[in-house]
């Protein structure tokens, strides 16, 4: 761990979601002291009894020890009020894709949380600038997009603004790794780099499926033995959320401007029928159970 993060004993996370409960857990059993914040107070035992669980595994599959448990879950914190964050070392904000809210969530980070050493967005696909342009210095912001599921999944991208400062990007960086995850550095560009070539391969995957050129299960089988994936586009795109797929999608577009990012029309009719994904048990294949 280097000498910029050491000192990191208390993580801010705004969200109470399945991407805010995953960063926080993973801060939790790193020994950080976690202040989860989410408007929605259901929204906060959810997320509360998520970490708990996910915790209470893997002691059960002796992957921490029971102590090692107990301490992770005393170290949480939950509140609906944003000023509970004051205090904090570095803040993590994992709300909905909307540009306007993460300005407004960002404006008023700047002054409660005028200790933090940086204060990073999750975000997918949205510009870490934009979101800080409010900001009278954001000289702190960066990106932090962390992959569902966050608690395990290895990979953070550190998203680079012009804006940013090099020692905001140093704790950052150092934080990820000082918490058992592997950070790739990139510029504030559209979709990053993960999404940047995921989304197209999954949408013309999705364009595949809809005219009929194969099922759903033998293009993710073909991908899997072909390509050798561990999981094919179409359950990818199940596991990230058609709904995130959606935004992220026509927001690479408007940056972009390339046309092979149109999202096909199965893809709207998905989403507008509830058909998300695994989160609600339906979307290109059924997830039951």
């Amino acid at each position: 761990m280097s000498d910029s993060t050491s000192d990191l004993k208390r993580l801010g996370v705004l969200g109470g979601g399945t991407m805010g409960s995953g960063i926080a857990q993973t801060a939790l059993l790193a020994g950080v002291e976690v202040t989860l914040v989410d408007v929605d107070d259901g929204q906060l035992e959810r997320a509360q009894g998520v970490i708990e669980g996910g915790v209470e595994r893997l002691v059960s599959r002796d992957r921490i020890s029971a102590e090692q448990g107990s301490a992770a879950i005393a170290a949480l914190t939950t509140s609906s009020d944003l000023e509970s964050l004051a205090g904090s070392d570095g803040v993590i904000e994992a709300v909905s894709e909307n540009v306007e809210l993460k300005r407004g969530i960002f404006e008023r980070l700047e002054t409660v949380c005028a200790e933090a050493k940086f204060i990073a967005s999750n975000t997918s696909s949205l510009s870490i600038q934009e979101i800080a342009e409010r900001m009278q210095d954001p000289s702190r912001v960066v990106g932090l997009h962390y992959f569902n599921p966050a608690q395990v999944l290895p990979l953070v991208e550190v998203v680079v603004p012009l804006t940013a400062s090099d020692e905001a990007v140093d704790a950052a960086w150092a934080y990820v790794e000082a918490t058992g995850k592997t950070p790739v550095r990139v510029k504030d560009t559209p979709a990053f780099i993960v999404n940047r070539l995921l989304v197209p391969f999954c949408l013309e995957a999705l364009r595949m499926w809809e005219s009929g050129v194969a099922t759903a299960e033998d293009i993710d089988r073909a991908c899997q033995l072909g390509l050798g994936h561990s999981m094919g586009p179409l359950a990818t795109a199940d596991l990230v959320g058609l709904d995130v797929l959606l935004d992220v999608a026509e927001s690479m577009q408007r940056e972009i401007g390339d046309p092979n990012l149109t999202p096909p029309t199965i893809l709207r009719r998905l989403v507008s029928a509830g058909r998300l994904g695994r989160k609600t048990g339906r979307g290109i294949f059924e997830h039951g159970g």
